[in-house]
């Protein structure tokens, strides 16, 4: 991946503007995930070492079914974010890194009062849909490269150590510019994998007659 290479958008203008009116019309359950926070949930889905099944996604998602006018707005809606989850599983498979819907920066604002805290949370919720296969394989190393999501998200915020990381406000600016890159390195904890070591090859026996 060049290091000039821009992120790359997983919906165009108009598709994100189709799926936000839809998340925020009395159709979902004013309790689900904005936008932003959809964005994030979907992006932790194209990372998370085991699929989930769009039944199950879906209602957490959603709080439910949501009420589609027809079957027709309900493909379009679930295609929309079908697509935004493959297409960032794509950036990531070429080693890029995605765009997020959110200027990198807080502005002394805390993390929690931004779209970065929104964005977050929507992404440990994802998460949280399968957080036994996410820790399953090299606990503390996940745990590290989570810490930031976990951290900017104010899910945690009652933890001292959540709260002291973000306290600092240039550490929390540290964190949030660190988001695009922790992306495509928690993929590629799970997509490639480690290295095994060669095999020692067998001695050879010297030669001689049988049983000697």
């Amino acid at each position: 991946m060049s290091e000039t290479s821009p992120p790359m958008p997983l919906l165009d203008d108009a598709a994100l503007e189709t799926l936000d009116d839809f998340l925020e019309s009395d159709q979902v359950d004013p309790d689900a995930l904005d936008l932003i926070g959809t964005h994030g949930f979907l992006v932790a889905l194209a990372i998370a070492p085991i699929e989930t099944p769009a039944t199950t996604w879906v209602a957490e998602l959603y709080h439910g079914e949501p009420q589609f006018t027809d079957a027709e707005q309900r493909e379009q809606i679930l295609g929309l974010c079908e697509t935004l989850k493959q297409n960032a599983i794509d950036a990531l498979e070429h080693g890029h890194l995605p765009e997020l819907p959110f200027d990198l920066e807080l502005g002394d604002i805390g993390p929690e009062e931004t779209p970065i805290g929104d964005w977050c949370a929507g992404f440990m919720e994802g998460v949280f849909l399968n957080e036994v296969a996410w820790f399953e394989h090299d606990e503390a190393r996940v745990a590290e490269l989570l810490l930031p999501f976990m951290a900017l998200s104010g899910l945690f915020d009652d933890e001292p150590d959540m709260h002291e990381l973000i306290a600092d406000s240039t550490r929390a600016e540290a964190l949030v510019k660190q988001l695009p890159e922790l992306i495509l390195d928690l993929y590629l904890h799970y997509r490639v994998p480690e290295e095994k070591p060669k095999p020692t090859p067998r001695k050879k026996k010297p030669a001689g007659r049988p049983g000697r």
